[in-house]
């Protein structure tokens, strides 16, 4: 199995960051000395500072979402690693607003461990902090898993739905309900054909063979409780959207926002073939569709998989989600 192209596995996030901060300089600012991504641009009407961040190889999450409309600030561990409190604590610090900084926190140990501890410290200088912790995972919905659902796709949704609600100045109280009850109402599920590589050893993090899928993957490369045989996409797509779909909170005639995200090696023309197939199967679960994002967006290193990220929408989220955002990798 090859490499990644880098100088070295040591070399490949250092050099990612750098170059993502030369690339993107008249978006966001790269503080290496703190480790963190911070925006150029924010609304002036914004008064709680948005700050989330977790392991690299995740790649446009998080940094891409930092910009106007979204994250003032990100920041990135190494790769499938939490950011250290430290790196959180400096970037929750200098983007601060007068109602106090806002985390959005990915379920998962070290990430809770690490925004926590760097909230304790924002809050010993009086800075107000708070959290939204997403978890939207449907595989990891098990009363035997103590920490709980993973947090995954619905990340960029609840990031850019609350980036629009900050930007109308809404407190700190007001952004953590919302984020609540956005969260409450998003599941997502993954599937891979083949793990993701390595970075130290180029080999594949597990080996999987070819007539079966892992059904409920991690976006750490976190093996499935299962795996399924191979099966026509329609059928595939159709049992993650009976799972995604009974998860769900919704009235007489379900809403959703869909999210079709790769995990790093699915083409955009396989993408755009699994959004017509999922589009056609809430169609015939009399499902409105009211907003649909495509693309690979929160991926998994070169993992060979997607995953599915449907949100119970209604018309608040619709006007939020549909509010502008200039970011490096926000596409609309």
């Amino acid at each position: 199995m090859p490499l990644y192209f880098a100088d070295s596995s040591e070399s490949l996030v250092p050099d990612a960051h750098a170059g993502f901060a030369t690339a993107h300089a008249a978006l966001v600012e790269h503080h290496p000395g703190h480790g963190y991504f911070r925006s150029r641009v924010t609304s002036p009407a914004r008064r709680v500072g948005m700050v989330s961040g977790g392991g690299s190889g995740h790649e446009p999450l998080h940094a891409g979402f930092v910009g106007a409309g979204m994250l003032d600030a990100a920041c990135p561990g190494r790769i499938f690693a939490s950011p250290h409190n430290r790196q959180i604590f400096e970037a929750s610090r200098a983007v601060a607003g007068d109602d106090g900084v806002l985390h959005l926190v990915k379920n998962y140990t070290g990430d809770r461990i690490n925004f926590g501890i760097a909230a304790e410290r924002l809050h010993h200088e009086g800075i107000r902090c708070e959290r939204v912790l997403i978890d939207d995972d449907l595989a990891t919905d098990s009363d035997e898993i103590a920490v709980g659902r993973r947090g995954t796709g619905a990340t960029l949704i609840v990031e850019k739905i609350l980036g629009a609600a900050a930007d109308e100045g809404r407190g700190l109280d007001e952004l953590v309900a919302l984020g609540v009850d956005l969260t409450r109402r998003s599941r997502s599920l993954a599937v891979a054909s083949a793990a993701h590589t390595t970075p130290a050893s180029g080999t594949p993090a597990f080996d999987l063979p070819e007539d079966v899928l892992e059904f409920g993957v991690g976006i750490h490369g976190e093996r499935a409780d299962k795996t399924v045989p191979h099966a026509p996409l329609s059928k595939l797509v159709e049992t993650m959207t009976d799972r995604l779909l009974a998860a769900l909170p919704h009235g007489p005639r379900p809403r959703v926002l869909a999210l079709v995200n790769g995990l790093g090696s699915v083409t955009s023309l396989e993408l755009y073939g699994i959004h017509h197939v999922l589009a056609k199967a809430l169609e015939a679960r009399d499902t409105v569709l009211d907003r649909s994002l495509t693309g690979t967006f929160v991926s998994a290193l070169d993992m060979r998989g997607f995953s599915l990220t449907l949100l119970a929408t209604d018309d608040e989220a619709l006007r939020l989600w549909d509010a502008p955002a200039r970011t490096p990798a926000w596409p609309l």
